[in-house]
């Protein structure tokens, strides 16, 4: 069985999506719906933005989300039995699944992005990803560096990589004590706000009123959501995690497998770059993985 996942803040790169704008008029009547909904050129930010204009969550959002969700909609839903998005990619996946609307979901795409910026600005934090540390002293890890202040796991991506969040003060002492704690390698991210985690509690509110505000539906295949790492369906579930992912753990490594548990075999990463593919690798080495970002890609599918 088959599952597509869809790539998270990270994955961005200029020029992503311009091929595709460029090769498929349905991509491109897509794009141009989302510069009218947005008020601005997302498309300019996405072809010919700097890095560090791109690097903007409340810019980073919704490119990524459309350009993931135009590839998907080329390529079509055949044969897939399951879907998943690593953190901003859940809305992706959501929204493939039927769950929410195009034009409400690329709305409350740009709103979350908007809210973690601000909330990043109230409540300055920082991130961090910790690489090769045994998973049993993650807990002393947290213990001595949450002295410092508040800190929790923020992403578990793949067995031996897992990201903070937290006061600034207390990651930079989790990436002084990794090393003792057997870690291969520790070091700060670029990110504009301790996301995932209760730094995060200012946008909950807002993102909960948002979504108050727009059509759910039920989904029309499972949606592994990175609060619980199980399928969901429901409405009203879907709501409730989406509120939780702000201030939760991503819960990748255990959605991975739990995908793996219901039968899938095959993970297609729909959207820029190939972060997913590595991190499902690391997972389980025997699953099927592959990637489709660019108009190549496409073409070779369709």
């Amino acid at each position: 069985m088959k599952a597509f996942v869809f790539p998270g803040q990270g994955s961005q790169y200029c020029g992503m999506g311009r091929d595709i704008f460029e090769a498929f008029p349905a991509a491109r009547t897509m794009m141009e719906r989302a510069n009218e909904l947005l008020g601005y050129s997302i498309t300019d930010i996405m072809f010919s933005g700097s890095e560090e204009e791109l690097r903007q969550t409340k810019y980073t959002q919704p490119a990524i989300f459309l350009h993931s969700i135009a590839v998907a909609t080329l390529i079509g839903s055949k044969d897939i039995t399951m879907t998943a998005g690593h953190s901003l990619g859940e809305y992706t996946a959501l929204c493939f699944a039927g769950a929410i609307g195009f034009d409400d979901a690329l709305r409350i795409v740009a709103k979350r992005g908007d809210l973690m910026q601000n909330a990043g600005k109230q409540n300055p934090g920082s991130m961090a990803a910790i690489i090769g540390m045994p998973d049993n002293a993650l807990d002393s890890l947290l213990a001595e560096a949450g002295r410092e202040g508040i800190i929790q796991a923020a992403n578990f991506n793949s067995p031996g990589q897992v990201v903070l969040s937290g006061d600034i003060a207390a990651v930079k002492k989790a990436v002084e004590l990794a090393p003792s704690k057997g870690s291969r390698m520790a070091k700060e991210l670029v990110v504009s706000g301790a996301f995932h985690s209760p730094l995060m509690k200012p946008a909950e509110q807002e993102l909960s009123a948002a979504l108050d505000q727009i059509d759910i539906q039920p989904a029309t295949i499972p949606v592994c959501m990175n609060a619980i790492a199980q399928p969901v369906t429901s409405a009203a579930e879907i709501r409730k995690n989406l509120i939780l992912q702000l201030t939760s753990s991503v819960l990748w490594t255990q959605s991975i497998e739990s995908m793996i548990q219901s039968g899938i075999t095959e993970f297609v990463e729909i959207g820029p770059q190939k972060v997913l593919q590595g991190l499902i690798k690391r997972i389980d080495k025997t699953v099927t993985t592959r990637g489709v970002d660019n108009a190549a890609d496409i073409q070779s599918l369709v």
